[in-house]
């Protein structure tokens, strides 16, 4: 691959701004799922304008005929995701070598903030699965690029309460109806109805692979069932469960693995049908109980890590947190969380809903950020900071929304685990994913 030279006969691309919104964003339906990959359209041609006339002429550049080793070692120098768009911008052939990377959390910047004004003074209110969410705007916020903010408007008409988001997608459900909203573009993708007795009592959806790619599959979770969509069919598939409700699903080394409310670990396979198996894990000597919040898994390269808040309370009645990591260590039987003092050149993103994505970035230096730290999204809305950051081990007042996540002292599962409305988070935009396809 690092020897051949890729043709010539393209133009410079400019590098673009990032463009507005969609006025009213398209919806789409699953024969034309392509056109999601497509709302990011760079100009074809880039002009400059020379200094000893006024007229405007097109000089051709050779930035496409550059080695794929070289490109490769550019990509490696993206430190945001603006930069990424500068380099996608550029012409075709740089956009394809993204092709042949790893998935988009092999990235070396951080994902973007999203913090949504939903307009609603009542967040818990029974009646939000009726709630009209036109109104409803977010703000997409680059750690790396401060100053830089995208604001965006939910699609007309849009009901439900919110079930998660994943590979860029916000993920709404208004009983039979479910709706994907690309959170850069504001493209929409309508999944068929979904009939059954149970879909009241949906709280939770995942997509198992880009909404673009051949097996890609809208994953719903009721309390004693898992609908199973694959995108472009006209139909779902119900399966029965029989753990505990799942809380959190992430994708480790080719696996699908699911935490549920126990903080047990389970394996979903979709092939040959649906399965959920629970994967036996204990929990090495160094586990300190107390109070918890509830934890979250975050991928980190070739490592599945679970962070968590415990909390404390002294002798004046004074509580403080603390946020610690474990590993899970597979080369034992069974597998065992093992405490980690020390994140090294890594940065993680967790937010206060666990549904929502959670990410890992390396040297953070590189665009600013922090090493040994956990950037939580805040869940204020008031808040002048967008996120906190904590250092591993920091010891905290339990007044701060550390790590994006208080204690709170009722358990109910209801309101201190699934919110049915949208948080700030972390994400990244679906056309990093999209790359190259």
């Amino acid at each position: 691959m690092a020897g051949r030279r890729r043709g010539g006969g393209h133009r410079r691309q400019a590098r673009p701004t990032i463009p507005p919104p969609p006025e009213e964003p398209s919806t789409m339906e699953p024969g034309n799922l392509r056109e999601v990959a497509a709302v990011e359209s760079p100009s074809k041609k880039t002009c400059h304008a020379s200094s000893s006339t006024s007229a405007t002429i097109c000089v051709p550049e050779v930035w496409a005929d550059l080695l794929d080793s070289l490109l490769l070692q550019v990509i490696g120098l993206l430190s945001s995701f603006h930069d990424l768009l500068a380099f996608i911008g550029t012409c075709h052939s740089w956009r394809a070598a993204l092709s042949s990377l790893p998935p988009a959390f092999s990235f070396n910047f951080p994902p973007l903030h999203l913090r949504p004004d939903i307009g609603d003074p009542h967040p818990h209110r029974s009646s939000v699965n009726n709630s009209l969410l036109s109104n409803c705007k977010w703000q997409l916020v680059d750690p790396a690029k401060r100053t830089s903010s995208l604001h965006r408007l939910a699609p007309r008409n849009l009901r439900g309460r919110y079930l998660g988001c994943s590979y860029g997608y916000l993920i709404f459900s208004n009983l039979e109806q479910c709706l994907l909203v690309d959170i850069y573009s504001g493209a929409t993708v309508r999944p068929p109805r979904l009939k059954s007795t149970g879909n009241h009592d949906i709280y939770y959806g995942f997509l198992v692979a880009p909404i673009n790619s051949s097996n890609s599959h809208l994953l719903l979770c009721s309390r004693l069932s898992m609908f199973q969509w694959q995108v472009g069919t006209s139909s779902w598939l119900e399966h029965r469960l029989n753990c505990e409700r799942i809380l959190q699903i992430v994708f480790f080394k080719g696996e699908m693995l699911a935490m549920d409310f126990h903080e047990r670990l389970h394996r979903i396979r979709l092939q040959p049908q649906l399965s959920v198996q629970e994967v036996p894990v204990a929990w090495g000597d160094d586990i300190v109980a107390g109070h918890k919040a509830k934890p979250w898994l975050v991928v980190s390269g070739d490592m599945l890590l679970l962070v968590e808040l415990s909390v404390s309370r002294d002798a004046f009645f004074d509580f403080s947190g603390t946020v610690k990591v474990f590993r899970l260590n597979f080369s034992i039987e069974p597998a065992t969380w093992v405490k980690v003092d020390n994140l090294g050149n890594k940065a993680l993103f967790v937010s206060n809903d666990m549904r929502n994505p959670t990410f890992s970035c390396m040297n953070p230096e590189r665009w600013g950020g922090k090493s040994n730290c956990i950037y939580g999204a805040s869940t204020s809305a008031d808040s002048d900071e967008a996120w906190n950051v904590v250092e591993l081990g920091q010891v905290l007042p339990c007044t701060l929304t550390a790590v994006g996540c208080s204690y709170r002292r009722e358990h109910n599962l209801e309101s201190s685990v699934h919110n049915n409305q949208l948080q700030s988070l972390w994400v990244l935009p679906s056309l990093v994913y999209g790359i190259g396809q």
